[in-house]
């Protein structure tokens, strides 16, 4: 949660986000992928436009429908057990997806229970030496890029401008390795428990928003620029503490000196239930980075109303939460002694 300060200090006025010790959030989703595709398709800004509106709403929709179904447990695709499914890695390049395209495999990968998180195109995996099998349906990603066109000059222009900005997609059809044969995964070293839970503790520290252990409740004070935490006992598990405290960080991520969100929403409103959203992604991609799990909390019952509000309004909503998560993970990674590079 945020904290805003008033002239009276034991005010409410601003937005406050509780979050108890040890609970947490909550939302599933389901994915279905498109048919299978040996390719991918290169959209102008013209028909992008339209395929950009079926991608929003039907994300949107899918995210939605599971919210709905899965009244009593709350599960959301950025929830996870922190292991190789919950990092979605392209097998060609071994680059970590990004953004919106993760949330996509992150839920695809909820709907089919796959075990790992490596992916690729038909023809990557062929390179790979696998072959995907026949029958199997791939889950679409998307790369966008602003590109510059050159347009000729009229009456009208000043000369200042020789261009144009156009958006173009490249569309992308890919296949979990759980669908494909002849495929051996290279063994990978796998930090201990205690490794990765001190890596956590560093990664923290590194982003270098001052933190006091004191209370019941966990909050971010943009007023002090502080986090505050209960105390390490208060939980019922290390990943608690750190998902709430990278959680509360996340917060932090975005006060004016640093991407400067709008922190400044009541509990209940679209500008609450939108910095919320963001953050609960970010901590899913930060978690999953560390190798954390990221479980929901019965508290999240709480966010849930509000989050279908803006996602049924909006059905951009998740997509610029996502964004605006990736940017605050990069963040996040910046400020660490090393970053590691991502997919699209």
């Amino acid at each position: 949660m945020t904290r805003q300060e008033g002239p009276n200090r034991s005010s409410h006025s601003g937005r406050e986000r509780k979050r108890k010790a040890g609970m947490g959030r909550l939302v599933q989703a389901a994915r279905e992928a498109p048919p299978a595709s040996r390719g991918d398709s290169l959209m102008s800004h013209t028909s992008a436009s339209t395929r950009r509106g079926d991608v929003y709403s039907r994300i949107t929709a899918e995210i939605v429908a599971a919210i709905e179904r899965g009244a009593g447990e709350w599960r959301a695709p950025w929830f996870h057990n922190g292991a190789s499914v919950a990092r979605p890695t392209n097998v060609a390049s071994g680059k970590r997806y990004r953004g919106i395209n993760t949330l996509a495999l992150w839920t695809a990968g909820l709907a089919a229970k796959y075990g790992d998180g490596l992916w690729g195109t038909y023809k990557q995996w062929q390179e790979a030496g696998a072959q995907v099998r026949q029958g199997e349906r791939s889950t679409t990603v998307v790369l966008w890029r602003e590109i510059a066109t050159s347009r000729q000059p009229n009456d009208d222009d000043d000369g200042d401008d020789d261009g144009q900005r156009r958006m173009f997609a490249r569309a992308f059809s890919v296949f979990n390795v759980a669908q494909v044969d002849g495929y051996q995964r290279p063994a990978t070293d796998i930090l201990s428990e205690s490794q990765r839970l001190a890596h956590a503790e560093t990664f923290i520290s590194n982003l270098g928003i001052r933190t006091m252990f004191e209370g019941s409740e966990a909050c971010y004070r943009p007023s002090t620029d502080a986090v505050f935490m209960p105390p390490f006992a208060s939980f019922r598990d290390p990943a608690s503490f750190y998902g709430v405290w990278l959680h509360e960080n996340g917060h932090g991520s975005g006060a004016k000196h640093r991407l400067d969100r709008d922190l400044l929403g009541r509990f209940g409103s679209a500008a609450y239930a939108a910095e919320e959203c963001c953050v609960e992604i970010l901590s899913g991609l930060i978690l999953a980075d560390l190798g954390i799990a990221h479980h929901p909390r019965p508290d999240h019952a709480a966010y849930i109303a509000s989050w279908l509000a803006v996602l049924k309004d909006d059905p951009r909503a998740i997509f610029t939460a996502a964004s605006k998560a990736q940017q605050a993970a990069d963040w996040m990674h910046a400020q660490q002694p090393q970053t590691e590079e991502l997919a699209a």
